[in-house]
């Protein structure tokens, strides 16, 4: 029986960075496969290479550039960085995995069996996105050979693009998440926070209204807002302050459901902007594992379906107080069996099964160069 093949994926997030949708599907994947995690570079070195950590068959590879490297050399750099890892591991007829359109710059003459674009985010419609992005993507939606949408607005977007795109909402782990249904021990920086608690857990960026924050916690002085997540591509001075704002810095992901366990409310406020237009919360599965009522601002992804179903309150600021007293003198319990009977069907597992499915259905006999579009 040969081998499978190995997959390489190439991501704009560090694997040590928020554990999120990367992470859950690689981790899987390199249940069944070798997977090389390739990360954007750093430039801290005297020549172009690479270092790697593993996980059992999890690599995650950093390309280490020279400290004055400019611009313009970086894809040429890059290559011969992938050309070394592909030498030192052995590599060949591996899956492309694209989560960055930007890497094909880099990549263009390297030979894979076939191209997946894992479309999590618009990455475009990020603040300070390379103009070039737009027509990467284009290029990327050229070559791939299946297409995967993070969420149903991404599918939607991308469904008249390509001839073989499948949503596949991020997911969640249920029993991880779970542990925040019962009284877990505070985490000291929580602990002397006073009640009723609203928390937040995510990447504090552009995405985030900033406004909303300020404006509940004027309204409401008595509710103490919980804040965890690194603050990125945004400058820390901008964020609200108060006494009742608390900004705990970012957490592991195994320390998630302790911290969860301690909120009354768990809450998205996300800005209604463009950078916030295609996305699909993971945090909105989770905090409904976690056992907490949930309101959030009316991103598509969470109206459609959760609002939808009752399962979580959607307000703009005119009305995000009073979602908020709602869903404080409801609780989780009237919900409760409603959610759990959506979270028996939904698993990281069961979406890596149904993603690893489509890729054995679509893999070529023989590898296919991955060349520039036209």
């Amino acid at each position: 029986m040969n081998e499978p093949n190995d997959l390489v994926c190439f991501s704009h997030l560090r694997w040590n960075f928020v554990f999120q949708r990367p992470n859950h599907l690689m981790e899987r994947c390199s249940r069944e496969r070798r997977v090389f995690f390739v990360e954007e570079p750093v430039f801290d070195a005297e020549q172009p290479g690479i270092s790697v950590d593993h996980i059992e068959d999890l690599f995650v590879v950093v390309p280490r550039l020279p400290r004055d490297t400019v611009a313009k050399d970086v894809p040429s750099l890059l290559a011969e960085c992938f050309a070394q890892l592909f030498r030192q591991f052995e590599i060949k007829d591996a899956i492309a995995w694209y989560y960055t359109p930007m890497s094909l710059l880099a990549t263009r003459e390297l030979q894979f069996s076939m191209v997946v674009y894992d479309c999590m985010d618009q990455l475009s419609a990020f603040y300070g996105a390379p103009p070039e992005l737009v027509t990467l993507e284009r290029e990327l939606l050229s070559i791939a050979r299946l297409v995967f949408t993070g969420g149903q607005s991404l599918y939607e977007e991308k469904r008249y693009q390509h001839p073989n795109v499948h949503a596949f909402p991020s997911s969640v782990d249920a029993a991880h998440f779970g542990r925040a249904r019962q009284a877990l021990p505070e985490p000291a920086d929580q602990g002397h926070i006073p009640h009723p608690r609203l928390g937040f857990y995510g990447v504090i960026d552009e995405r985030m209204d900033l406004d909303l924050l300020a404006y509940v916690a004027r309204e409401r002085p008595s509710w103490q807002l919980v804040l965890i997540g690194p603050v990125v591509k945004i400058d820390p001075e901008v964020l609200p302050q108060a006494p009742n704002l608390h900004y705990l810095g970012m957490k592991e992901y195994r320390q998630l459901p302790d911290y969860l366990s301690g909120w009354d409310v768990a809450i998205m406020p996300f800005a209604e902007n463009e950078a916030t237009r295609f996305i699909s919360p993971t945090k909105t599965l989770e905090y409904l594992a976690g056992g907490r009522p949930v309101v959030s601002t009316p991103i598509r992804d969470v109206v459609n379906p959760y609002a939808d179903e009752g399962l979580v309150r959607c307000a703009r600021r005119d009305g995000f107080v009073e979602a908020v007293e709602a869903a404080l003198a409801e609780g989780f319990a009237p919900i409760r069996a409603r959610v759990d009977e959506l979270l028996a069907r939904t698993s990281w597992d069961r979406t890596w099964s149904e993603m690893s499915n489509l890729l054995n259905q679509h893999l070529p006999a023989r590898p296919e160069p991955v060349k520039a579009a036209g």
